[in-house]
């Protein structure tokens, strides 16, 4: 999965991000990353995800997390 999260950097804009990185903390994450972050999951995990679910994750690793459990469903 760390195809995730090089996604993940590519929407906040920044080199890298680890598992234990707290989204908050990156400047760039706001509505827009939300948003950014549910369109490239539905494309390509095939999962719908709410913005209080992506906000609720915290981390990478805990969005990271959620796909995968709604992956499995």
């Amino acid at each position: 999965m760390d195809h995730f999260y090089e996604q993940i950097a590519e929407i906040l804009e920044v080199d890298a991000v680890n598992g234990s990185d707290v989204l908050a903390d990156f400047p760039e994450w706001d509505s827009l990353a939300v948003l950014s972050v549910i369109a490239m999951v539905d494309s390509d995990y095939h999962v719908n995800l709410s913005a209080v679910e992506v906000r609720d994750s915290r981390t990478a690793q805990g969005l990271m997390d959620l796909v995968a459990r709604k992956t499995v469903k």
